[in-house]
């Protein structure tokens, strides 16, 4: 007698819609527990009675009372803005989070600069400060306040646009002017800071192939990017470099590039997008 052939057993699709959630989660948090704090290295030009946006984007665990900044001037070290607690007069957040998950703006604007703003400014993690300061703070933005009476560079790195937002497949125009004399050398774009940045222009040597030179005039050293896609979203700086040594001179404030992708308007994209959508009967069956 011929054994009836039992149908291979399926767990219900809410099982495995959990287990996928459980393993998401679990990824999540080990992904999260490593914090990188990106700033640029400067230095920055602002001139006495003008605001100072100072940029800070942290990779990774992203919590509001675990970040804050400090100033370290003649060996001496201030609490400029504490994302926890406190009040600091003159001094407020770019509140706008960045889009992308687990990626968040911590970046300040300091109002009414004077003489006294002038120094290295260092955006760090509490846990971090309290574990190894002496790391730390050997990385940060500096910043010359002209007009200070201090030694200054005579060289202006104008970067208008603080955010830029986009959709996939625009081409975005980045404003970058530079006035004044420096240094023999470079102006470079770079996308992101730290040791990871990302070379996107150079105007005396090789640069991506979607990415072209406006140069309207001789101080214009504003770029576009063709067809930009979400992998673009960063931030994006106009640098200026010696020749020699090849070493960054001065930098400019930043622009931030968002790109969202484009919504889905037509029946078929929905159709084809839905197509790989699991759905949950009553019956607790897949398809």
């Amino acid at each position: 007698m011929t054994t009836p052939t039992q149908p291979a057993y399926s767990p219900p699709c809410s099982w495995l819609l959990m287990l996928s959630l459980v393993l998401l989660g679990a990824s999540g948090q080990s992904d999260g527990s490593e914090r990188q704090v990106l700033q640029p290295e400067g230095p920055l030009l602002v001139a006495e009675g003008n605001t100072l946006l100072l940029r800070c984007t942290v990779e990774g665990s992203c919590t509001d009372d675990r970040i804050k900044w400090v100033k370290v001037s003649d060996r001496d070290q201030q609490e400029i803005y504490n994302f926890k607690h406190g009040f600091f007069p003159g001094v407020t957040p770019v509140t706008q989070r960045t889009l992308e998950p687990l990626h968040c703006d911590f970046s300040i604007y300091i109002h009414n600069v004077t003489s006294k703003h002038a120094g290295t400014y260092h955006c760090v993690g509490l846990d971090d400060l309290s574990e190894n300061p002496e790391k730390k703070l050997q990385e940060g933005t500096s910043v010359f306040v002209k007009g200070a009476g201090a030694p200054e560079p005579n060289l202006w790195i104008l970067q208008p646009q603080e955010v830029v937002l986009a959709t996939t497949g625009d081409t975005v125009f980045l404003n970058c002017t530079v006035l004044g004399h420096g240094p023999p050398g470079p102006i470079r774009w770079f996308r992101g800071a730290g040791l990871s940045r990302e070379a996107i222009y150079n105007f005396e040597g090789l640069s991506h192939p979607n990415v072209t030179a406006v140069r309207a005039s001789n101080s214009d050293f504003s770029i576009l990017l063709q067809g930009v896609s979400p992998e673009y979203t960063g931030t994006y700086y106009c640098v200026k470099f010696y020749r020699k040594p090849n070493r960054q001179y001065l930098s400019g404030q930043g622009t931030r590039l968002r790109v969202k992708a484009k919504p889905i308007t037509s029946p078929q994209e929905k159709e084809l997008t839905n197509e790989h959508i699991g759905r949950t009967y009553p019956s607790g069956e897949c398809t």
